[in-house]
């Protein structure tokens, strides 16, 4: 098997390469969000409440924390290095958790009591950060089941380019970057969203 797919990665990459950028993520999560529940208002272009809105991006972001490893001499390669735990299922289901319980009902601020859906919710937006990095085109794979196994998993079909960080991402590379990622990741998104508009008007 390839080991540039769904493989584990034989040599570190280099830094300068993450995931898609950040906000595709937060992109991804927000236009599946629109399908969660129907509207309770129909004037309002936001039908959950905000807290959820909050919680779904940052969920969806926040795999990426495992960058503040570089400084303190954390490996792209180790359990705790990027693309590591914090993308990994496990990790997806202690946010989700964490998610879930911080969610309001609509009607009060006690916990929601459909905390289950929420879970779910939660947890599948901050595992999808992982999956949008196992179809990217280069870095290391995904640590799927950190910390379990530290093996890094690529999806057999990569069509996302990996986005450079830091100045390097306003360059002609940073450009094309966002083109590929406008055809791959938003125009499906807005997709999805119009969809989720369209066939869940309230009647």
């Amino acid at each position: 098997m390839d080991d540039r797919r769904w493989a584990k990665c034989g040599s570190p990459a280099p830094a300068r390469f993450v995931v898609p950028t950040i906000f595709s993520h937060a992109i991804v999560a927000t236009a599946a969000g629109q399908w969660l529940s129907p509207p309770t208002n129909p004037d309002s272009r936001i039908p959950n409440p905000g807290r959820f809105w909050v919680w779904t991006i940052a969920c969806s972001m926040l795999p990426d924390i495992d960058v503040i490893g570089f400084p303190f001499g954390i490996q792209y390669g180790d359990m705790f290095g990027h693309r590591g735990f914090t993308h990994s299922l496990f990790f997806a289901l202690l946010a989700g958790g964490l998610a879930a319980w911080q969610i309001p009902s609509p009607k009060s601020q006690a916990p929601n009591p459909n905390r289950l859906t929420m879970f779910l919710w939660f947890t599948a937006v901050t595992a999808s950060h992982g999956v949008l990095d196992a179809m990217t085109n280069g870095g290391r794979g995904i640590a799927f089941f950190a910390p379990f196994s530290n093996y890094r998993y690529f999806f057999p079909w990569r069509p996302i380019q990996v986005s450079p960080i830091g100045a390097r991402f306003f360059s002609s590379r940073g450009l094309s970057v966002l083109a590929n990622e406008a055809c791959w990741i938003w125009v499906p998104s807005a997709i999805i969203a119009l969809s989720a508009r369209i066939f869940r008007r309230p009647t």
